[in-house]
């Protein structure tokens, strides 16, 4: 089987290659685990980096796409037409406009939407384009084995709707619209661009999130620090699920 790992980041693949070199030490940074490779292959491909590297028998493709909804396609597009990927996995940052979600709690995208695609003026509603869907459904047996692994590790693992957009959403009263108006979770700016590939392509996809920013949030949150220390938890439970998928 070829599976395909994103991010849109790199600290949200850093962790995952130092598990799938065991070479490599748990610390690293890219351009240490560049040099240091010895059982992961680079490939460049349209000004992007892709890692490969046997899992189990199996061929991953790991890559992180840089933010935003058009480098998440370009990224999620290469990995399927390119690699040949038959499932794609996503891992990052959220953040919370459901007042249930706190920081470091995980999300798994039950469906996704495009929070910023607006033709409403000719009579469609918010993220709809002709032939097109304002909800993408990830794919439920990957949500299953998801859910095994949260189990076993017993941890939380929520699902619900995941908003995309190409902004960093701030304002409050933006958030409260997004909330309302797609009944939406968390926001983030690439899922729903990933999704939409996948769904083209019929690749089954999963979408984990870690909640970077929510409500009760104080002013002492270090987002850097923050986002280390989650996208290794994050790795951790992206092993163990392909540990599931590969079984």
């Amino acid at each position: 089987m070829r599976i395909g790992i994103m991010g849109a980041m790199v600290e949200e693949i850093e962790p995952i290659l130092t598990k799938l070199d065991p070479t490599l030490a748990p610390e690293s940074e890219l351009s240490q685990i560049i040099a240091k490779m010895q059982h992961i292959k680079l490939h460049t491909i349209a000004g992007n980096r892709y890692f490969e590297a046997k899992y189990k028998g199996h061929e991953i493709f790991i890559a992180y796409s840089k933010i935003g909804k058009v480098f998440a396609s370009l990224t999620a597009s290469v990995l399927i037409e390119h690699f040949k990927v038959q499932r794609l996995l996503f891992s990052g940052v959220a953040g919370a406009i459901n007042e249930d979600l706190h920081i470091g709690d995980l999300i798994a995208a039950k469906r996704l939407c495009q929070h910023d695609l607006d033709i409403t003026a000719f009579g469609h509603p918010y993220g709809y384009v002709p032939e097109g869907k304002v909800y993408i459904e990830s794919d439920v047996t990957l949500r299953h084995l998801a859910q095994e692994v949260a189990k076993e590790r017993g941890i939380e693992l929520k699902e619900g709707t995941i908003a995309t957009g190409d902004q960093f959403i701030a304002d409050p009263k933006k958030k409260e619209w997004i909330r309302e108006t797609f009944q939406a979770d968390a926001i983030e700016m690439e899922g729903a661009a990933v999704a939409v590939v996948c769904d083209a392509y019929d690749i089954p996809f999963f979408i984990l999130r870690s909640i970077s920013d929510a409500a009760d949030m104080d002013a002492s949150f270090d987002f850097d620090a923050f986002l280390k220390s989650s996208s290794k938890i994050s790795a951790d439970f992206i092993i163990a699920l392909l540990d599931k998928i590969v079984a």
